[in-house]
């Protein structure tokens, strides 16, 4: 088994780490990887890390996508961010604090840029990742923090097909140096200052995209879909707009390229998860099936909860959080959804 600390070829670019192996970190290490940079994946379990290193490949989560020479897997995440000039957070967004506490006592200084690519609210606190990293970093690492967001499905990544994401970080030297480091091979990433309008478009749209996949499902219709998608759009904009978002950001890359994506593409987990409901299936069973996270059965009540904090009217958001926690029938949703009071569009 090759060594996980083993440096990258000739002409290396420098040195990354992704925290979190599963399909989104391993794509991303893959990219990270092809553009040059040795490159360290990190996973929890050391028989994770021992099949990756062994098959140069992660036959768990993304099976297809071969590793490049200078991507190494390791169980060590001490040995994974020593002398990184950028971390990936790539990890699921309820383990994300635990993590970066853990991160925190083995990173070490001059700190290296941070690139959260996990999208989800803590259900108990509200809090955003960014606002996690906030919390649980050194104070000195804290503004080198950015966001990823746009349409990107993990296997196209990998796969080096061309992809467009936007970097939101508070710093314009931040986004500046993520967006040099991501560009090429594939992607092409954008920059934008609004890091609450990019988080949120990635969070709120997962759970657009399981009310989509019910419909497609249930056999509703694309007319249907259509309006899914337009009125979660609304929903998404009215929640992210109040929290400081621009509404610019919310029609770009982070907020309906990745909703028009994860809500009609094959490739998107969330709208799986929606079909299976749809055709009345439980969810316990489609979870344990599919042995992949789905964010936004979490996000949907991360959003509910976020709604009513901030006494924001979100429809959709409230007949998902019924459907999942409150066993809801579908067909019941769509008649109480289609006979609200009417109103005109500008009304939300």
């Amino acid at each position: 088994m090759a060594a996980a600390g083993d440096a990258g070829g000739q002409g290396s670019k420098g040195r990354v780490a992704v925290l979190g192996a599963g399909s989104w970190g391993t794509a991303l290490a893959i990219h990270l990887a092809r553009r040059g940079y040795d490159t360290q994946l990190w996973a929890r379990s050391a028989e994770h890390v021992e099949q990756m290193q062994d098959q140069r490949r992660n036959t768990r989560y993304l099976p297809d996508a071969p590793f490049p020479a200078s991507l190494h897997a390791t169980a060590s995440m001490r040995d994974a961010v020593a002398g990184a000039e950028l971390v990936v957070c790539a990890i699921p967004s309820h383990a994300m604090r635990d993590a970066i506490r853990a991160l925190a006592t083995v990173v070490g200084d001059p700190p290296p840029y941070y690139l959260i690519a996990a999208k989800g609210i803590e259900v108990d606190s509200l809090a955003s990742m960014h606002e996690v990293l906030h919390d649980e970093l050194p104070p000195v690492h804290r503004e080198r923090v950015a966001a990823l967001g746009g349409p990107s499905f993990a296997a196209e990544v990998a796969a080096g097909l061309p992809t467009t994401v936007v970097v939101a970080a508070h710093s314009e030297d931040v986004r500046l140096a993520v967006q040099r480091m991501l560009s090429g091979d594939g992607i092409r990433a954008y920059v934008t200052d609004d890091v609450v309008g990019v988080e949120l478009g990635g969070v709120l749209k997962n759970v657009i995209a399981l009310a989509a996949g019910i419909g497609d499902g249930a056999g509703l219709g694309q007319n249907a879909r259509a309006g899914l998608i337009t009125r979660g759009l609304a929903e998404i904009s009215r929640l992210a707009t109040k929290l400081g978002a621009h509404p610019a950001t919310l029609s770009g890359l982070a907020g309906m390229g990745d909703l028009v994506l994860t809500c009609t593409g094959g490739l998107s987990r969330n709208r799986r998860v929606g079909i299976a409901l749809g055709q009345r299936r439980t969810l316990d069973e489609i979870l344990t099936e599919m042995g992949m996270v789905a964010e936004g059965v979490k996000n949907t009540l991360s959003a509910h909860r976020l709604a009513a904090r901030e006494q924001v009217e979100m429809p959709l958001v409230a007949t998902m959080h019924a459907i999942l926690y409150g066993g809801l029938a579908v067909r019941d949703a769509v008649d109480a959804l289609m006979g609200r009071a009417l109103r005109a569009e500008r009304e939300w």
